[in-house]
């Protein structure tokens, strides 16, 4: 049982640096984009075209910010689990030692 909660949180949290180093590629790769704002003599077509891109822009940054915050969870659940487990295993060893000193105080009694 031990086990598997050890790999099922490594693999969580692989999961989740994995999401994370994709939301970075993908961010570095937008920001390789160029932006050039097309020059017209219509100001609002000038307007116009140079909105489009600026609401592509937000959005895009909202996905990678969304995809960021899902990864950062995913991680974090990851190592909750794999901490989680180190600590059972110490709470377990000081009930046992709690338990033996008890018994051992009760001998002693008598």
């Amino acid at each position: 049982m031990a086990l598997s909660t050890k790999i099922i949180g490594f693999l969580t949290l692989f999961i989740g640096v994995a999401v994370l180093l994709f939301t970075f590629y993908s961010a570095y790769q937008f920001l390789l984009g160029v932006f050039v704002a097309p020059s017209s003599g219509d100001l609002a077509r000038s307007f116009t075209d140079a909105l489009t891109p600026l609401i592509t822009a937000c959005i895009r940054a909202i996905y990678l910010g969304i995809m960021g915050w899902v990864g950062g969870l995913i991680t974090r659940r990851g190592v909750q689990v794999i901490v989680g487990e180190k600590e059972e295993k110490g709470k377990e060893k000081i009930a046992k030692e709690e338990v033996k000193e008890v018994k051992e105080g009760k001998q002693e009694a008598k």
